[in-house]
């Protein structure tokens, strides 16, 4: 079973990916770690990645795509894969579909983690976390039991990531909006794609994501 998490930023798509890990024994395939391992790995096409990245230029999709074949062909893929961050584009979909085909394969089903942009923007806005031991908080949705004052360690240091401003998660939202969003009417076109409510509890997201792929 191959699936395709879509979604923008903060929708929830690495969450539910590590939940169909754990319960199908599935291949959960990060770009970002497949380009680390690639470089740490010494190969031909490691020191490809390693050039490009270190010129500060996009990897383009004919490596990413040679990435992922090489890598869903490790026994660990045995039960299938989910891909998370990619495709990011029609054009990286469509080579894709050609890989896959090539090795007698599909992507099975792909989902859509639908989401209210101006609540989600609410909700990544509002993250901030312990200095010191890096617990999670909210200004509205889960605070300190006693205001600035961390509920593991005690400690008195907050931070934010500076990609969840709100200007900066308006423009992560714009992005995949005009690259990403297109790709619903591709896999919809192919009768593949299925949209559930990201906005909802966790473990009801997860729930709406087995009734799609557990279909009798």
């Amino acid at each position: 079973m191959n699936i395709i998490l879509l979604g923008p930023p903060g929708a929830g798509k690495g969450t539910q990916a590590k939940e169909l890990e754990k319960k199908h024994g599935l291949l959960q395939l990060s770009t970002g770690d497949m380009l680390r391992e690639a470089i740490i790995s010494g190969s031909k096409l490691g020191e490809e990645v390693k050039t490009i990245m270190e010129s500060g230029a996009l990897v383009p999709d004919d490596i990413m795509i040679r990435m992922i074949s090489n890598r869903i062909e490790q026994p660990d893929s045995k039960n299938g894969f989910i891909l998370d961050g990619f495709p990011r584009t029609t054009a990286q979909a469509r080579e894709l579909d050609v890989m896959l085909e090539r090795k007698g394969m599909k992507i099975d089903f792909v989902i859509e983690l639908a989401v209210q942009y101006d609540v989600l923007t609410q909700r990544i806005s509002g993250r901030y976390n312990c200095t010191n031991c890096g617990a999670g908080y909210h200004d509205e949705f889960q605070k300190p039991f006693k205001e600035g004052i961390c509920d593991q360690c005690a400690g008195d240091q907050f931070s934010r990531r500076s990609d969840d401003k709100p200007e900066t998660v308006k423009a992560r939202l714009s992005a995949y909006e005009e690259q990403t969003a297109p790709l619903l009417p591709y896999y919809r076109k192919m009768n593949s794609l299925s949209s559930v409510n990201a906005m909802a509890e966790i473990s009801e997201v997860t729930l709406e994501i087995e009734s799609v792929i557990c279909v009798p």
